[in-house]
């Protein structure tokens, strides 16, 4: 916090309007990695390999998934759970099938989920993938499988596979390779040929 404080713009914390449970929105936490007024620049809330929007910290902070901690005030809060589908801003939730959504307004969301864990390399996936227009390429294929995976979750809910899920976590802060999700689930919903992980 205090080297937030110094660096960057000075800002600490970071508050964006995600939509949870029963369709309501809240305000989910987290250090600030990014420059002031990044989601009204072009790639809005899509980041890329070396985005220039991402300070030095923020990096770092991204990178170790440090930026996530101050969601456990959410979680306090009764927001979200520490498993669960990720929350998403409106305007990509809208962007999911309305079955999706129907489905996910059902269940709490969570700090860390089998959609994070599989895309825990976001940013590169969308660099490997190329030549495409980066929110296009995230808002067109990553995130409706990502729905496919939010409705897998739903479907296989258990204490069990909420402790594996934050298993495969801990370990994709060590492995970075997305391929990892699919070790700890062997029945998850299969990969679109347009998403490479290596």
């Amino acid at each position: 916090m205090i080297v937030l404080r110094f660096t960057g713009e000075g800002e600490i914390f970071y508050k964006q309007e995600r939509i949870g449970k029963e369709n309501k929105p809240f305000n989910m936490l987290k250090f600030a990695t990014m420059l002031k007024g990044s989601l009204n620049m072009p790639l809005g809330t899509t980041t890329i390999v070396n985005d220039p929007r991402v300070t030095r910290v923020g990096k770092i902070l991204r990178k170790t998934k440090i930026n996530e901690l101050p969601q456990l005030f959410n979680v306090i809060l009764g927001d979200i759970s520490i498993v669960g589908p990720r929350p998403l801003p409106n305007n990509e939730f809208q962007l999911y099938h309305p079955d999706v959504q129907q489905v996910l307004a059902s269940i709490r969301p969570g700090i860390t989920g089998i959609g994070s864990v599989i895309f825990r390399d976001e940013e590169g996936v969308i660099q490997r993938n190329g030549p495409y227009n980066p929110k296009d390429y995230y808002e067109k294929v990553i995130l409706p499988y990502k729905g496919e995976l939010e409705l897998w979750y739903s479907k296989n809910m258990s204490f069990y596979n909420d402790m594996k899920i934050l298993s495969a976590t801990v370990a994709s802060l060590f492995i970075s390779n997305s391929n990892i999700g699919y070790r700890f689930f062997k029945s998850l919903p299969k990969r679109p040929k347009n998403i490479r992980f290596d």
